[in-house]
Order: C-alpha cells, then sequence, then structure tokens
C-alpha cells in the first residue's frame, strides 16, 4: 500500500546589508536513478530577480544553476515536493554469478568504467586498523556488505553535527561518533580500499510512524523528514545498492537520492560564493501525508 506525502524544505541566508551573488549551485532534486516516485516538485528561489538554468553534472544529478543580476539582502530556496512511498524491498535485485562471493575481479571494460570509484584516499592508522578486522572471505557478497554496513554502525555512534564539512575516516574513527556524512564518508572509504566501487549519496530521508508498532526495534514516533547521506556500493548485476551506515540497513522508499557523486564535496545541497556580510541562516522541513 502507498502513502502520499508532501514535503516542504526551506533554506534562508539573511545579510546585515546588501551583497552580489556569484552563481548558486542547487543540489535538492530528486536523483534519475531514485526509485522513489515524486508525483509533483517545484523549486522557489529569492530574491525573485534572478536567472535559472537546469543542468546535469557529471555524475547525471540535476543541477540549478542561478544567477542574480542585482544586490539582496536576503537569499532562501523553497522545495516543495511530493513523494508516493511504496514498500521497497531493498533485497530484491541480482548479482552476477562472478560477483556473488567476495572476493571478485571485475571484467576489464567495467573496472575500467568504475575505476574513478574505486580509488580510495590513503588510510590512515585507525582506517587500517578498522579495515584489518574485516574479514575478507570467501563470502557471500551481499551478506558480507550487510556486515561491513553493520561494522560501521558499530563503530560510529550517531550525533547530530552542526559543523559544517564531513570528517576523514581517521577523524571519525577517533571520536568513534559521527553524523550521517561521516559515516558514509568513512563506508565509502572502506569499500574502495576493498576493491569495491563506492560513491557518496546526499538525498532526503522520510520516515513515517508505523500505525502500528513493531515488537522490538526502534520505530520512528512522529512523521519526519530531513536530509541525510549514505553510500552506495556498484555490484554487477545489480547496479548501484544503497547502504545506510548510520541505521545498518539497506536504502528503502524513504530514502530519496538527491546527488550521487565520487566526492562529498560535490554533493552539497547549495554552492557559491557571497560577498562579505553577517549572515543569519535558517533551515526548516516538515513532512505530511497527503
Amino acid at each position: 500500500m502507498s502513502v502520499l506525502v508532501s514535503l516542504h524544505h526551506v533554506t534562508s541566508y539573511a545579510y546585515d546589508r546588501p551583497v552580489a551573488l556569484g552563481p548558486q549551485l542547487i543540489r535538492l532534486r530528486p536523483a534519475p536513478h531514485a526509485r522513489t516516485r515524486t508525483p509533483s516538485y517545484s523549486l522557489k528561489v529569492t530574491p525573485a530577480q534572478h536567472h535559472l538554468n537546469w543542468q546535469h553534472d557529471p555524475h547525471g544529478n540535476w543541477v540549478a544553476r542561478c544567477t542574480f543580476p542585482e544586490k539582496t539582502r536576503e537569499f532562501s530556496v523553497t522545495v516543495d515536493l511530493q513523494a508516493e512511498l511504496v514498500p521497497i524491498n531493498a533485497f530484491d535485485f541480482f548479482v552476477e554469478p562472478y560477483a556473488a562471493t567476495y572476493p571478485f575481479a571485475f571484467p576489464d571494460d567495467l573496472a575500467h568504467e568504475l575505476a574513478g570509484y574505486r580509488e580510495a584516499e590513503s588510510a590512515g592508522a585507525r582506517l587500517a586498523a578498522f579495515l584489518q578486522g574485516v574479514p575478507r572471505g570467501p563470502s557471500d557478497t551481499v551478506q558480507f556488505l550487510v556486515d561491513l554496513n553493520n561494522r560501521v554502525r558499530r563503530t560510529v555512534r550517531y550525533v547530530v553535527r552542526e559543523d559544517p564539512g564531513t570528517l576523514t575516516p581517521e577523524e571519525t574513527l577517533e571520536a568513534g561518533a559521527g553524523s550521517c556524512r561521516d559515516s558514509a564518508w568513512l563506508l565509502v572509504q572502506a569499500l574502495r580500499h576493498l576493491g569495491l566501487p563506492a560513491r557518496f549519496v546526499s538525498g532526503y530521508l522520510i520516515q513515517l510512524k508505523p500505525d502500528v508498532a513493531p515488537p522490538a526495534g526502534d520505530a520512528p514516533k512522529q512523521d519526519s523528514a530531513d536530509l541525510h547521506a549514505w553510500a552506495e556500493v556498484f555490484l554487477p548485476g545489480a547496479g548501484w545498492i544503497g547502504f545506510d551506515a548510520t541505521s545498518g540497513l539497506l536504502t528503502a522508499e524513504g530514502h530519496i537520492p538527491l546527488v550521487a557523486a565520487l566526492h562529498f564535496q560535490a554533493a552539497a545541497p547549495i554552492t557559491g560564493t557571497v560577498e562579505p556580510a553577517e549572515t543569519e541562516f535558517s533551515f526548516e522541513m516538515s513532512v505530511a501525508r497527503v
């Protein structure tokens, strides 16, 4: 049974004086590979005097490029969309027989196409120790990935971190805690060091309170929506499969990807330049059943 929900998301910047805005790149439109259907979508940008062009980045994600001819005291981005949440079996995919057992070798042509997604950053002492503890098989590939995802979840305690930027794997492992983007980047790097193509994903996570509470496990106490981050790994035959290291689960209907990229730096929701000024930032997000 499907549930239709509406999501409202506002990001605002107020400046203490009129400022010139450079081109702003907005990555807040569901990516083409999103499995959850979005029957309606709108993007509103303030100030009203602007030019907006929809583009695709090198990874195929939607990017709205906005330019502003006049100075302004305000810059805001408002997203309104409807999402049709239909239960998804996260394990409903096929893996090529040669990739069913980890470790496995990619065919030369596929290895060439995925080369960028297998290039890992140098591992520090803590990441090397983390990887040393990962069993190397042979084992069922999907089970191997499920176990690795859960290993990250058990190692990194989830915290809400308001600081800008994403921690390195070393910083995340040293702290033993991190935001969703920190855990996602740690998982991406771990997968690449283990020879598997991985990419960083930023998106919306919609969680609905169940009509009947499950007998065990945590369940949302109320309907909610947040900006979230997770990792995707490429499996021959299946394509890109999402793993959420914050929950230890595979991604499903509530995960709506906005950007999938080689590096987290290319997945920021909004990037651009602005003249120096005192800035007041505000953020609002809500979800409602239609």
